[in-house]
């Protein structure tokens, strides 16, 4: 059984951070990051909280889809940057959004997250005939865990949110999803902190770097050498399960995470980046959100259209990777 994506939204914060406002308190410039990056500016939340950023990307979805809320019986967040411990977005959009009668929960696989809530959607709707429709909604803000006095990370980075509609279709459909769990101490931020009362002295070592807690480490050579490789093998994985090659794809969705990656990619693939949507350049690394916020713009602008195939390939901290590959 196949999918459809019936609809998307996409939503961003008010605030935009470009190069040259981070040159104004970093030993960095304009030039420097483009280079290295291909990023020229994102968007930063301030005021938004991620479940708000959520809900405006599904409102637009669900406008477009023309359905109903009622009618959706499954939704999915996935985030590596949520509001809470507890409770799930998912759990905060089902109600802002009318939802009454669903599944809800988050998800995360980190900047993977888009492409594994798709193809987990995709089989609650293969094996539970009660859900007409499915939402999937990514939405960060990688600005609340960035180290602002790390050059290296903070200037990949930035915040947004976006949402699919999915329901059930017979139209092309493959997937693969894999981890690397022996690279999860290359990026990460942890979590909360032992409380003083119970604390006690220990000689115990996790193996993860010093940093402090919610901020973000990456092992940016290493994460690099994984990306390079990932990308092509996760679309690979898909593409030979129903017997196609990159040739048959007319759009590559990657997730935007440095140019340089994609272009790396894309020549290992022996594709040509006139096949590869890109739009890090504006948006930054949006972890999740990245792929289906690209996605949206193309759409939107008319570059992607009905019939086309498409490869979407995540990969990120986990190390997660994996690929979609759909009739859109």
């Amino acid at each position: 059984m196949g999918i459809n994506l019936l609809a998307m939204g996409s939503y961003f914060p008010e605030r935009i951070m470009t190069n040259d406002d981070y040159a104004g308190f970093l030993d960095t410039s304009d030039e420097w990051i483009r280079t290295r990056t291909g990023i020229d500016s994102r968007h930063m939340a301030g005021w938004e909280p991620v479940w708000y950023m959520g809900k405006k990307a599904a409102e637009m979805a669900i406008e477009r889809a023309g359905i109903s809320p009622k009618d959706i019986g499954l939704v999915i967040v996935s985030t590596v940057t949520s509001d809470f411990v507890t409770p799930s977005i998912a759990s905060v959009l089902q109600y802002e959004l009318g939802i009454e009668n669903a599944a809800a929960f988050d998800l995360n696989a980190a900047c993977s997250g888009f492409v594994y809530s798709v193809d987990t959607a995709r089989r609650f709707l293969e094996t539970d005939e009660n859900i007409k429709y499915a939402l999937v909604v990514s939405a960060e803000a990688l600005s609340r865990i960035i180290d602002f006095e790390d050059r290296s990370t903070c200037i990949l980075f930035g915040d947004g949110a976006a949402a699919t509609v999915i329901e059930r279709s017979d139209k092309m459909y493959s997937s693969f999803l894999n981890s690397d769990g022996s690279g999860a101490r290359k990026l990460f931020a942890k979590n909360c902190q032992v409380a003083p009362i119970v604390k006690a002295e220990s000689d115990f070592d996790d193996g993860f770097p010093e940093k402090p807690v919610h901020k973000l480490y990456q092992d940016g050579r290493e994460v690099y050498k994984f990306a390079v490789k990932a990308l092509p093998a996760a679309f690979s994985a898909a593409a030979e399960k129903i017997g196609i090659t990159g040739e048959d794809i007319d759009w590559f969705v990657p997730h935007q995470a440095n140019v340089r990656i994609i272009e790396t990619a894309a020549k290992n693939l022996k594709i040509g980046m006139d096949k590869f949507i890109v739009t890090l350049d504006h948006h930054g690394n949006t972890s999740s959100a990245s792929i289906p916020l690209a996605l949206n713009e193309a759409i939107e602008k008319g570059i992607v259209k009905r019939g086309q195939k498409l490869a979407l390939v995540g990969f990120g901290a986990g190390l997660s990777y994996g690929s979609v590959i759909l009739e859109y």
